[in-house]
């Protein structure tokens, strides 16, 4: 792919910082009763959905699953509307009967997170079948995690991506845990990304704490997706620094491989690359802080001020009205 200009550069900084910020405060909220039900944060995987997503036109489709809060937001999603889905208010993208784990905008072609292991993958094939079937030329990006890949509509969905040659790349996001199960406890095959050698599929494995390396790796599938209708399979190897959930204390896995893994924290080593570079300053630095802090904050503010859903909503948007 060609080579980033700096404003680029700096927008990929900014997205990643503002998955961690937008994260930060929800973890935040949620210790004060602000968002209830689960909470699944995306810290220390911010590369992978704001390289990948980079890659896209407007009017592509991404689709993931419950961990989903970066990809609304490199999609595109108003951190306004995100916020106030998690607070289960009216103005939230989904009028707040959504939550955390089911954000969803359709004026963004953003699919939706999904709660059941695995249960976007046939849905994100779905999509790529219909934009081959209509004869247009987007392409899906289906994000999901390393649990995923043991599920039956993994293999499924794969073989019928490659038999009918859909404009589709699954992007398995290996962060080592699915829950509090160690990727080598529950495959014999540890190299997820060879997989797609039963379904005829190029497979790579790309670094997901480093946000070029991802936008690299992907840019080409998505290219090949688009020009030549082939599927492709990319595990992007990465790392939670949270708990699966806000509920999760962790205990399966030691503070020192935490703290290992933190040397490498993808927004910090991001960071120092454009400094060496000349890319930005401290001060350039310190600016987008303070303009991310305030876009945040301002989602709280509107999510906040938003009404709780009428109780009549409960009968709403149930079944597709007929046309």
């Amino acid at each position: 792919m060609q080579k980033l200009e700096q404003k680029e550069l700096v927008d990929l900084l900014r997205q990643m910082l503002l998955m961690r910020r937008f994260e930060e405060k929800c973890a935040e909220m949620y210790s004060i009763g602000k968002i209830g039900g689960f909470l699944h944060l995306y810290i220390g995987q911010e590369a992978v959905a704001t390289g990948a997503i980079s890659v896209l036109r407007p009017d592509d489709y991404v689709i993931a699953s419950y961990r989903e809060h970066g990809h609304a937001l490199a999609k595109g999603c108003d951190p306004r509307k995100m916020m106030a889905e998690l607070f289960g208010r009216a103005d939230g993208l989904c009028k707040g009967k959504g939550g955390s784990m089911h954000l969803f905008d359709k004026s963004r072609n953003f699919l939706g997170g999904h709660a059941i292991v695995a249960g976007q993958i046939p849905i994100g094939t779905g999509a790529a079948f219909a934009s081959q079937y209509e004869g247009k030329d987007q392409v899906t990006l289906c994000f999901f995690g390393d649990a995923a890949v043991n599920q039956g509509v993994f293999h499924e969905a794969l073989n019928l991506a490659s038999l009918w040659h859909l404009p589709i790349v699954y992007i398995c996001e290996n962060n080592r845990y699915g829950m509090g199960t160690a990727v080598e406890r529950a495959t014999p095959v540890k190299e997820l990304y060879r997989r797609a050698e039963a379904y005829g599929m190029p497979g790579e494995a790309v670094d997901g704490m480093d946000v070029l390396a991802v936008r690299e790796c992907v840019g080409l599938a998505v290219e090949r997706a688009r020009r030549e209708r082939i599927p492709s399979l990319i595990e992007a190897k990465t790392y939670r620094f949270r708990g699966h959930s806000m509920a999760d204390p962790g205990t399966y896995r030691t503070k020192e491989e935490v703290e290992r893994e933190k040397q490498r924290d993808p927004l910090v080593t991001f960071r120092a690359h454009l400094m060496a570079e000349a890319v930005i300053k401290e001060s350039d630095w310190k600016a987008l802080e303070k303009e991310v802090q305030a876009t945040v904050e301002e989602a709280v503010r509107y999510a906040d001020a938003s009404p709780e859903p009428p109780l009549e909503w409960l009968h709403t948007d149930v079944y597709v009205s007929e046309r």
